[in-house]
């Protein structure tokens, strides 16, 4: 698994500003300069964006993140023609590790907030 240092630039939105999007969070993983070229960035940034699609079917405009779950992922895999699901189940996986080691999931969710 690729282990992402936060970088300021790309940090999530704080918890008590309004609801985290999907397509904020893939906006900011796709510009983590080392680890997209622009061939993969413009190829893994189609592949969010029909994942975004497909949960955007049933919720319509802005996907919140937190509608990105295991079931919801796993939904969308099996509508993949099979030679597309190897690389979209990795860059779902490269993903969700972005997601929880620069904060998004956390900001998503937030569990503590200040008075």
């Amino acid at each position: 698994m690729t282990h992402f240092a936060p970088r300021p630039s790309a940090m999530p939105p704080h918890p008590s500003s309004k609801r985290v999007l999907l397509s904020d969070a893939a906006d900011a993983f796709l510009h983590v300069a080392p680890l997209h070229s622009l061939e993969d960035r413009a190829r893994r940034g189609a592949l969010l964006a029909a994942f975004e699609c497909f949960l955007g079917t049933g919720l319509g405009e802005n996907v919140p993140l937190l509608a990105y779950t295991h079931l919801t992922s796993e939904a969308w895999l099996r509508t993949l023609p099979e030679p597309e699901r190897a690389e979209a189940a990795l860059l779902l996986s490269d993903f969700r590790a972005y997601l929880r080691d620069w904060g998004w999931l956390d900001s998503a969710r937030p569990v503590n907030l200040p008075d």
